[in-house]
């Protein structure tokens, strides 16, 4: 009997300690999951590249010159894109940007390109700021809304403590493929002139495919034709 009342204890004990171990073991784990998940989200902004990425299925709402319209990936394929993000409307660098977009949007359309400006306002906001800043009133490219960061996390530009995007800029073919892009501190604006000069090159390779353009190119300038014969020439 005592014999079986020590087995008994013994046992009770050893159930006391696995339960320990198991609730100790528990937080640990979620913890880690948790540290794994942060840390896991910051690599894949460190290390993954965006170029050749397909753009993210969307459907968004957008101002434009007056109205409210639905903009969706469909819309987006056939036709060059730039996607420009900026943290937020009523601030101080972006209006500026978009400014300076909205001066070349004639040249960027001529070259079968739309500007879609993105922020992770409401389209109604974008209405609004359109309505009382005259520096907004001159944009007349589609002004896309975001409040849910489908299209901010899409393309990896959301600040997640924030809510906010981060100043990226994409250029996106016809095929919907991501095949140049920046991401700049939020304290500096964007070059609208140079963004123009990439998308002329980039149209430039895609239609000469045999040929590269080189520092500087803009164009009507000369290119190169990657061969043996340029090895070390350069």
């Amino acid at each position: 009997m005592q014999s079986q009342g020590l087995i008994e204890c013994l046992y009770r004990y050893l159930l006391f300690w696995i339960e320990i171990i198991c609730l100790i073991g528990f937080e640990w784990l979620s913890t880690f999951a948790a540290e794994l998940k942060k840390n896991t989200i910051t690599l894949k902004k460190i290390i993954m590249s965006q170029i050749g990425k397909q753009v993210v299925d969307f459907k968004v709402q957008a101002f434009e010159n007056g109205n409210f319209k639905e903009v969706k990936k469909e819309d987006v394929l056939g036709k060059w894109s730039v996607f420009f993000f900026y943290p937020a409307d009523f601030t101080f660098v972006c209006p500026t940007e978009l400014e300076d977009l909205a001066n070349l949007y004639d040249e960027f359309k001529a070259r079968n390109c739309e500007i879609y400006s993105v922020s992770t306002d409401t389209h109604f906001v974008h209405k609004a700021w359109h309505d009382t800043s005259n520096t907004i009133k001159k944009i007349k490219y589609p002004m896309l809304a975001d409040p849910t960061g489908v299209l901010s996390r899409g393309f990896d530009v959301m600040i997640e403590e924030a809510g906010l995007a981060e100043r990226g800029t994409f250029i996106v073919n016809p095929q919907g493929e991501i095949v140049a892009y920046e991401v700049v501190a939020g304290n500096i604006g964007r070059n609208a002139d140079e963004l123009l000069r990439r998308l002329k090159a980039l149209q430039f390779v895609a239609e000469h495919p045999a040929e590269v353009c080189p520092a500087k190119w803009n164009e009507g300038s000369e290119t190169l034709k990657p061969s043996i014969d340029l090895v070390g020439v350069i």
